[in-house]
């Protein structure tokens, strides 16, 4: 048992209360062993979230007794494309137009259609994936030629920075989702906050936060 989770989802849990609204846990189980990815769903949760695309392909392979929701919160590549409209429910980095049409062309018709947010480059990093959130817009209106895709809202990875800092690229973000709920339809999804500040988070309007460390441990290396 993974003493952190009852801990963490109480947390949540009571953010979500004084906020108002529901918030979904993804747990963040990048470079983690298919083990502790069952023993959290023992105790569970369902959603989780990988970077690499190979990597989650595998434990996915080794999970395949388990009802789970397998979530990309990556950089795409274009060359991966497929590998994702297969094998995942949720892709939370689009950050680009020209990724729509095969993530469509790839994903199954017979399987549900594959969930998506947009990333944001909130702060404008120049190392960090998203669009820019004047591009948005035009983004958005692809999916109406993406009848396999279902666009559900916005993600962002705030720039590290102050507690002042932060809170105002929250507030940012959940001015363009709202904005985003007025023009599209099915807009439902808010994806912002990770270990160190989900609450703030939530209380500037995260509906889904992603959360590795604070469950798992410092990330292992990269081989």
């Amino acid at each position: 048992m993974n003493p952190s989770y009852a801990q963490i989802r109480a947390r949540v849990d009571a953010a979500a209360q004084a906020a108002g609204h529901a918030v979904r846990l993804l747990a963040v189980s990048k470079t983690k062993p298919a083990a502790a990815i069952r023993e959290l769903a023992a105790q569970g949760q369902r959603a989780f979230g990988e970077n690499y695309v190979q990597e989650a392909i595998a434990k996915q392979g080794e999970l395949s007794d388990l009802n789970l929701e397998w979530h990309l919160i990556g950089p795409l590549q274009s060359n991966k494309c497929r590998e994702v409209a297969l094998h995942f429910d949720w892709l939370q980095s689009l950050d680009r137009e020209k990724l729509v049409e095969p993530l469509n062309r790839f994903r199954p018709p017979n399987a549900a259609p594959l969930n998506v947010l947009i990333q944001v480059n909130i702060d404008g990093e120049a190392s960090k994936s998203g669009c820019a959130p004047e591009a948005i817009p035009a983004l958005a209106a692809k999916f109406r030629q993406a009848p396999r895709l279902r666009l559900r809202g916005l993600m962002a990875i705030p720039a590290p920075a102050d507690v002042d800092a932060r809170i105002r690229a929250f507030t940012r973000m959940r001015g363009l989702f709202e904005s985003l709920r007025t023009s599209q339809s099915g807009i439902d999804t808010l994806s912002m906050g990770m270990s160190d500040d989900f609450e703030s988070a939530i209380a500037h309007g995260a509906t889904l936060v992603r959360i590795g460390t604070a469950l798992f441990g410092a990330r292992a290396p990269v081989s």
